[in-house]
C-alpha cells in the first residue's frame, strides 16, 4: 500500500514539529508530496527546504490557525485552489492541558475541543468523500494512549483522543470495503514539546518516552497492513489491557499520581 503513495500528495496538520514534522520527512523519502500546514511559518518554510534538498519532492506551505472561524473552509479553498487532490490525510494538529480546574483557563479547554475534536473531523469528512468517489485514499488521525482512559489533571486532552479513537474506529469500518483507509495512531509519551506547551514543563525528562521517528515509523507500517488502530509500544498495548480490567475510579486515582502537576509536588 505505501508503494500506491509515489507522487500522490500528503496532507499533514501541525507540521512545524515534533510527530507532523516527522510525518513529513517519512512521507517525503517515500516520495510523496505534501501540503505542510501550521500556524509557525519559519518552521515551515526551513521544513520545505529540508524537504525538497533531500527528496526532491513537492512542498506547499500553508499557515493557517486551524482553530480560527472557517479556517478549514478557507485551508480547503486554498489547496483546490492549487489543484491539488489529496491521497493522504494527517491529521496531526492538537494539543493538551495540564493542570487543576482553578488554574485552567475555560478559552484554552474551548479551543483544545476545537482543534482536538471539531477540526479533525470536519477535515475528514471535508477530504474522505473524494477519496470514496475515487476508491482509494488514506486517513491516519492521532489519538492517543490517553485515549482508552480518563486521565485527572488533563480530562479535556484525553476526552478528546477517545473521541478521535471511537471516531475512527467507527468510520474505519464503514469505509474499508470501498478502498479507503483510516489508521488511529496511539502513541504513548512522546518526546515533542507537548508538555511545555500542556503547561508542564520539564515532565517529559522524568518518565520514559517514545521518539517521533518510532511512532511515525510504526504507524506506516500499520497504515501499510490496514490495520484500524495502532499502539505504539507492547507495554503501551498491555496498558491499554489492563485499565479495561480495573476499576475504572482505581484508573483514574493512579493517574493523579502521574499527572499531578509538578507545583503540587513540589509543596
Amino acid at each position: 500500500m505505501l508503494k500506491d503513495l509515489v507522487d500522490r500528495w500528503a496532507l499533514i496538520t501541525g507540521a512545524s514539529s515534533g510527530i507532523g514534522a516527522e510525518y513529513a520527512r517519512q512521507l517525503a523519502a517515500l516520495g510523496m508530496h505534501l501540503v505542510l500546514v501550521a500556524r509557525r511559518q519559519p518552521e515551515l518554510e526551513a521544513l520545505a527546504v529540508e524537504l525538497k534538498s533531500k527528496h526532491a519532492c513537492h512542498c506547499e506551505v500553508i499557515v493557517c490557525d486551524l482553530v480560527a472561524p472557517q479556517a478549514v473552509t478557507q485551508l480547503m479553498a486554498e489547496i483546490n485552489r492549487r489543484g491539488i487532490l489529496l491521497e493522504l490525510l494527517v491529521n496531526n494538529a492538537a494539543f493538551g492541558v495540564v493542570g487543576e480546574v482553578e488554574e485552567t483557563s475555560g478559552e484554552r479547554i474551548q479551543e483544545l475541543i476545537q482543534l482536538n475534536i471539531a477540526v479533525l473531523a470536519e477535515l475528514t469528512y471535508r477530504v474522505l468523500p473524494g477519496m470514496l468517489d475515487r476508491g482509494h485514499g488514506s486517513i491516519i488521525n492521532l489519538s492517543s494512549l490517553s485515549g482508552f482512559q480518563p486521565v485527572a489533571y488533563m480530562g479535556a486532552y484525553a476526552a478528546s483522543k477517545a473521541f478521535v479513537l471511537h471516531f475512527s474506529e467507527a468510520l474505519a469500518v464503514e469505509v474499508r470495503s470501498r478502498g479507503v483507509s483510516i489508521l488511529a495512531v496511539c502513541p504513548g509519551v512522546t518526546r515533542t514539546p507537548f508538555f511545555d506547551i500542556a503547561g508542564a514543563p520539564g515532565w517529559l525528562q522524568k518518565h520514559s518516552s517514545h521518539s517521533p521517528e518510532l511512532v511515525v515509523k510504526t504507524s506506516l507500517k500499520a497504515l501499510d497492513r490496514r490495520r484500524q488502530v495502532i499502539v505504539i509500544g507492547w507495554r503501551n498495548y498491555l496498558l491499554t489491557l489492563v485499565v479495561r480490567m480495573i476499576p475504572r475510579t482505581r484508573v483514574v486515582r493512579e493517574s493523579m499520581r502521574y499527572f499531578r502537576p509538578r507545583r503540587k509536588e513540589q509543596k
